[in-house]
């Protein structure tokens, strides 16, 4: 009897091990994975006249006639003629705008004032349009502020944050947290660009 208790033993803390190992995925694997997990509506796009037809989509499947911008090179993505553009935030009108650095760890996007200006995102509209390229991944957010640093060396930006919740309203219970409801309807167009 002893012989097969050992022999069982022995395969479930084989098991045991295989479960607790730690999975490596490649950065974008990592960063959908934990974007999604949050909530997150991800549209991978391969040329820049996708990403112009999936933001079409988006504005028609949401029934958005109008578009908050700050970032004037993103007009090249969508049509005037459709789409109404705001300089000035409504909370019911969506925004659309670029970030400084998708981190795979976490999922999370990050701000800076080159695409926030002076404004904070938990005063900004609860539906936002995020263009973003693959060769803005980064491991960790270490590594992202260290690139804000590095491409920005004459004029650091002020006002960095990051949008860590993609379902409006989640309680978070990290009390760093508190009072910062960073929460937003999110999409993010990624453009390969790698």
């Amino acid at each position: 009897m002893s012989f097969f208790k050992k022999l069982f033993n022995k395969t479930d803390k084989k098991n045991k091990e295989i479960q607790e190992q730690e999975v490596n995925l490649a950065l974008d694997d990592s960063f959908v994975h934990q974007f999604l997990k949050k909530g997150g509506k991800f549209l991978y796009c391969l040329r820049k006249t996708e990403v112009a037809n999936n933001l079409q989509n988006i504005l028609k499947e949401n029934h958005w006639t109008q578009l908050t911008l700050l970032n004037d090179e993103l007009v090249t993505l969508f049509s005037k003629k459709n789409v109404t553009v705001s300089k000035t935030f409504q909370s019911s009108i969506p925004v659309l705008l670029s970030c400084e650095h998708l981190i795979a760890d976490n999922g999370d996007i990050l701000f800076s004032s080159n695409q926030l200006k002076s404004n904070k995102l938990s005063e900004m509209p609860q539906n936002f349009i995020v263009y973003a390229t693959t060769s803005q991944l980064v491991k960790d957010t270490r590594e992202g502020l260290a690139g804000i640093k590095i491409h920005n060396k004459e004029n650091l930006p002020t006002n960095i944050s990051a949008i860590k919740n993609y379902i409006i309203d989640k309680n978070d219970d990290n009390f760093l947290n508190y009072g910062n409801s960073n929460s937003k309807n999110l999409y993010l167009l990624l453009l390969e660009d790698l």
